[in-house]
């Protein structure tokens, strides 16, 4: 798209980013010298989100960190941007993919399966909730990967897996073993409207093929969201799931992986039929 189009959605984007609220459809229409609806237009296609889902996913990032260090919920309401509570807690559920309380009490009132395993890339861990696998992680220390999920989820209920756990286990084991195969799981997404937007777009990338940052910021119709893009992938909790392996620089290289670009670098060549070896 042509940069004099995509610069007054910037300016408006970075006016909404900066605002305590979000100003409304008229007045950025009003700044970026257009009517509404061409402006309405022109920023869900340069952004992929309308104005205002765009403000609520700006709003989503705030308000995590303001129920995480606020001294109240009370606080992080008007923190976040918030008029009132009420609007707090009708969006506050898709934008944490928890309630305030339990995303403030670091999953108190969870009750979490989790397991821990060994894989030719290393230890793995795996937690799951009622609704699906929340969280997926490799490293080469077990302990570790443990004391990371606590850190988030300490005050959850852990609880014995049953047979269905223990079976998605085995499959999420499977996935990380033999990534191009894939697999149907059942997945707990919990991130911001536009982070979901990015990991969709991320499993639709098929095995054994990669794109850049900018090349995945188009596909979900954002072309100047690389960095957010790039955010959205490093917040990413499911590793193999979610594959943000496939996502690699502009020229080709491996860039930062959360788990390792070793690890990284290993399952990109299972999926292209080379054999990777283990590791460490």
């Amino acid at each position: 798209m042509a940069k004099t189009r995509q610069g007054p959605i910037e300016t408006s984007c970075r006016l909404i980013d900066s605002a305590q609220t979000a100003p409304g459809l008229e007045e950025l229409a009003r700044k970026a010298g257009m009517g509404t609806f061409r402006f309405h237009r022109l920023f869900k296609q340069v952004t992929g989100l309308t104005p205002k889902a765009y403000a609520v996913a700006g709003q989503g990032e705030r308000l995590r960190e303001a129920v995480k260090g606020a001294p109240s919920i009370t606080d992080a309401i008007y923190e976040a941007g918030f008029s009132s509570s009420g609007r707090f807690y009708e969006a506050v559920p898709a934008m944490l993919g928890m309630t305030p309380g339990r995303c403030r009490a670091r999953g108190q009132g969870e009750r979490l399966s989790v397991a821990i395993g060994e894989t030719t890339l290393g230890a793995l861990l795996v937690a799951a909730s009622a609704k699906g696998v929340c969280a997926i992680a490799l490293g080469p220390d077990p302990e570790l990967l443990l004391r990371g999920f606590l850190k988030d989820f300490s005050k959850a209920e852990i609880v014995a897996g049953d047979a269905g756990f223990e079976t998605l286990v085995a499959q999420v084991a499977g996935l990380v073993e033999m990534p191009e195969r894939g697999a149907d799981l059942p997945l707990d997404l919990r991130g911001t409207v536009f982070q979901r937007r990015v990991w969709t777009a991320l499993r639709e990338i098929p095995p054994g093929r990669t794109l850049s940052y900018g090349q995945l910021a188009a596909r979900i119709g954002a072309p100047s969201a690389v960095r957010a893009v790039a955010a959205a992938c490093g917040a990413n909790r499911l590793a193999v799931a979610v594959p943000c392996h496939r996502v690699v620089a502009r020229d080709g290289a491996l860039t930062g992986y959360r788990w390792g670009v070793e690890r990284k670098a290993a399952l990109l060549a299972r999926e292209a039929g080379h054999d990777a070896g283990s590791v460490s």
